[in-house]
């Protein structure tokens, strides 16, 4: 199964693939046509119709919003996939002041990355149905390559920037919790007891959140953390650190998020002019937090140069989800540490960039598997991201043996390069056929290739 957008950003289509054996042969078992003939051109226009077979047209987005291309979830289970959309908010009439602002942790925001009105749809992949939708208003949540929501099994996480707010939902978008103003969800009505004025305050658009001088609670369990820590070592100057720092600290903005299992969110920290792209130092400081949301606590705090952390993300990648690390990270270390301006520090703070890991975001196919296969990681890697697109076919060789195994060209065959213009190309494989979809993007222009195992009748030679 597989889901596309269609010519109108509101529609989702799905699809089924059949196999990748059955295109791979023309018309009457022959080697598909390379010739530029009408007969060829004829014979290669209806590829796609051997390729796949429309299952379903899903109406999903309204209300003016466009679908995200690169935001697609899909559950454990192939049986739903989770889309995004989003439409920009209007400059006029511009929004209240306090539906922008709704507590004290809301950050200001960048013409840069203005704020969006945002939707989140699950369909149903077997009857292609529409089945839910949550509604994210005058808000900042990172639809792309799916870097603001998360999906572990059933547990969906998704992080707003700009109310620095996460929300967790199970199954078909089902209210668990809400983090950041509150950690616990009978907070508020514990706080009521105490300020009866308290429940009327947390309504959407009261003044009195953005203005309130109380550290909310997500913010309060990683500041207390942090002094528990200064207070264990024992040390003055711990302690003096600690105060040294405090602002800064409760200037903290969350950036990214993910979940490590049912209980625990990984999140990142960092300053507000990072978090609404004011600033694209990547060597700002930041933090990794590692939070249960179960029993509210805070359970380690990471700086961005952590050794530690790098040790854990080299020895247990599985706990990251989809992160693989193989030798070339060891290599990609070593060259940072030699190079110029580099160091062991930089290396590390390079190498946890990449924390945390967004969902679904690499691929499983065996063959992008570096234990069986050696290719050039510029032109394409196990992270679906766009890469800057080659003259030549990227070849893949055996790893047991070093023969050549296969090749594939991105873009259109024939035509002549024009080095003058950026070319990317973003591939998408199959998790276990022998398929794989490159999108070629120039200007403006973009070209899409279907590549299928095909077996020629010369002996043990494949090409893609």
């Amino acid at each position: 199964m597989d889901a596309a957008s269609s010519p109108s950003p509101q529609t989702r289509l799905l699809w089924r693939l059949p196999g990748s054996s059955g295109p791979a042969e023309g018309p009457g078992g022959r080697d598909p046509p390379d010739a530029n003939d009408q007969r060829s051109l004829n014979i290669r226009g209806r590829l796609f119709e051997r390729f796949f077979s429309l299952l379903h047209v899903t109406n999903v987005a309204s209300n003016g919003e466009h679908l995200n291309r690169e935001c697609s979830l899909f559950t454990d289970d192939c049986r739903y996939v989770i889309v995004g959309s989003a439409v920009y908010v209007p400059e006029e009439p511009p929004p209240y002041f306090f539906e922008v602002y709704r507590n004290n942790e809301s950050v200001t925001p960048n013409p840069r990355s203005p704020l969006e009105d945002y939707s989140l749809h699950i369909i149903d992949l077997h009857t292609g149905r529409l089945c839910d939708t949550r509604s994210f208003k005058c808000d900042k949540i990172i639809l792309s390559h799916n870097q603001g929501l998360y999906l572990y099994r059933n547990i969906l996480a998704v992080l707003s920037v700009q109310q620095q707010t996460i929300h967790v939902f199970q199954g078909t978008f089902l209210d668990v919790r809400t983090i950041g103003r509150f950690c616990y969800e009978d907070d508020l009505l514990t706080l009521s007891a105490v300020y009866t004025e308290a429940q009327a305050e947390s309504q959407p658009g009261f003044p009195r959140l953005y203005t309130d001088k109380t550290i909310n609670s997500l913010k309060h369990r990683l500041l207390v953390y942090l002094w528990r820590r200064a207070e264990q070592d024992g040390s003055a100057t711990a302690k003096r650190r600690f105060f040294q720092f405090f602002d800064q600290l409760r200037r903290l903005r969350m950036w990214k998020m993910q979940l490590l299992d049912e209980h625990h969110l990984f999140i990142k920290y960092t300053s507000e002019d990072v978090v609404t792209l004011r600033v694209t130092d990547p060597s700002q400081p930041s933090f990794f937090v590692v939070y249960n949301m179960v029993s509210t606590e805070v359970l380690a705090v990471f700086e961005n140069t952590s050794d530690q952390l790098l040790e854990l993300f080299e020895n247990f990648c599985d706990l990251f989800r989809n992160a693989t690390l193989h030798s070339q990270a060891v290599q990609f270390k070593d060259t940072i540490v030699n190079a110029k301006y580099g160091g062991h520090t930089e290396a590390v703070r390079r190498l946890l960039g990449q924390l945390p890991i967004s969902a679904q975001s690499y691929s499983s196919s065996p063959y992008l598997d570096l234990s069986l296969f050696s290719y050039d990681d510029k032109w394409v890697s196990v992270m679906e991201r766009p890469k800057t697109c080659g003259d030549h076919p990227i070849r893949f060789y055996a790893r047991d043996s070093g023969l050549l195994k296969f090749k594939i060209q991105a873009g259109l065959l024939g035509r002549p390069v024009n080095h003058a213009v950026r070319r990317l190309v973003a591939f998408t494989f199959h998790p276990f056929e022998p398929f794989a979809i490159s999108v070629q993007r120039t200007n403006a222009e973009y070209v899409v290739n279907f590549h299928m195992r095909h077996v020629r009748e010369t002996p043990h030679k494949m090409e893609y």
